[in-house]
């Protein structure tokens, strides 16, 4: 044993640990990547380069949930597990495995290069995953349509929807939406797993830009829903409660939409380290505020989708899907749940193969590292 096993293990420079771990400007706070599972999580409450990474993903898990779990207490929500929330699980479950993901990846990188590759392969495929079920949010309550059904005689230009029936390019998007909207939301989705995992062993040079934008390919189309909407007039009557709710729906976009930009320009600008490499290695560097503003833009989606499920559960004349009088059929197990596990099964195929090839590449070079980190330290003792 190089160290006593009560003692945590040295901190090191960019010098001393493989090429592949390092990060542009950042020069210390390296851990060798030969840690035990004990050995990372013991690093979360060590000033290392990583811990403000893990820490800005794991603690707003909690602050995710206390905003979430706000809507089932609304007047005149159905119960939790009712069809009608089945999108707004699928979301959380998107946001929750995002963060943890995020999160674990940057504490457990350290155990090897191999595991560091799988670690970030799984952060890739989370991230995507969360994207679709953003869109299943979008769908079942952005949707134009989103909740919207006539109740006995009423006449349909009453509820100004008449004018959605009109004209080529509506007929294009009432297509698209009710079609192609979510298999496109996953296609992309697969898509960005493809690319972002192939820029950690090709493209390296240009990996932080491929990557943003990769991920705003998904923000797009998923987002198609919500640019309909800001652009056309509301389904809600404009004298109705829902009407007032829904309006505050565009301003949370907004907001979702600048972070979203903000922390673009930390991935890819590298700001503030760029500026005076060594001194924001522990805390202040730009994947920190990367995760900061990717959080505030989560939560202000979150905010977002809450604005138009107050709308729908407040509008006394629209009933709440699924039913057969709908022209968008509601949620189910199958095109919510269902959706999702294929999804991730996709995904998970995706991640192994990538692993897999990672393995062939890392694993043999495994005890070689350690043999030469060992010879280095006790060089040094």
């Amino acid at each position: 044993m190089l160290l006593n096993c009560d003692q945590p293990l040295p901190l090191l420079s960019h010098t001393d640990v493989p090429p592949r771990v390092t990060e542009n400007f950042i020069l210390t706070g390296y851990r060798f990547p030969n840690y035990r599972l004990r050995d990372c999580l013991l690093s979360a409450f060590r000033p290392t380069n990583e811990t403000g990474n893990f820490w800005t993903h794991f603690l707003p898990i909690f602050i995710f949930a206390y905003y979430f779990v706000e809507v089932f207490g609304w007047d005149g929500a159905p119960d939790a597990s009712a069809p009608f929330f089945y999108p707004m699980w699928n979301y959380f479950i998107g946001v929750f495995f995002l963060l943890m993901a995020s999160s674990m990846a940057h504490l457990l990188n350290s155990m090897s290069l191999v595991v560091r590759e799988v670690c970030f392969f799984v952060d890739y495929g989370t991230i995507s995953a969360y994207t679709v079920g953003s869109s299943l949010a979008y769908y079942y309550y952005i949707h134009p349509r989103a909740g919207i059904v006539e109740k006995g005689d009423r006449n349909s230009s009453d509820l100004n929807l008449n004018h959605e029936h009109k004209g080529i390019i509506t007929s294009f998007f009432n297509l698209f939406f009710d079609t192609y909207y979510m298999p496109c939301a996953c296609i992309i989705a697969i898509i960005c797993v493809l690319s972002c995992c192939n820029t950690r062993q090709r493209w390296r040079e240009h990996r932080y830009i491929i990557r943003t934008l990769v991920f705003l390919l998904p923000f797009l189309i998923s987002s198609t829903p919500i640019f309909y909407r800001v652009l056309t007039r509301s389904p809600y009557s404009t004298t109705s409660s829902s009407f007032a709710a829904s309006t505050t729906m565009p301003s949370f976009f907004y907001r979702h939409s600048l972070w979203l930009l903000v922390s673009a320009l930390f991935n890819i600008s590298k700001f503030p380290e760029r500026l005076a490499p060594g001194c924001f290695d522990i805390w202040g560097h730009s994947h920190q505020w990367f995760h900061c503003c990717t959080f505030l833009s989560i939560l202000d989606e979150l905010h977002m989708i809450q604005a138009e499920v107050r709308a729908i559960l407040l509008n006394p004349d629209f009933l709440l899907p699924p039913t057969t009088l709908s022209r968008l059929p509601g949620p189910t197990i199958a095109s919510t749940y269902g959706l999702m596990l294929l999804l991730q099964t996709t995904i998970v195929s995706i991640i192994l193969c990538f692993s897999w090839h990672a393995n062939c590449i890392y694993g043999p070079q495994r005890d070689q590292l350690k043999k030469e980190h060992s010879m280095k330290h006790m060089k040094v003792t």
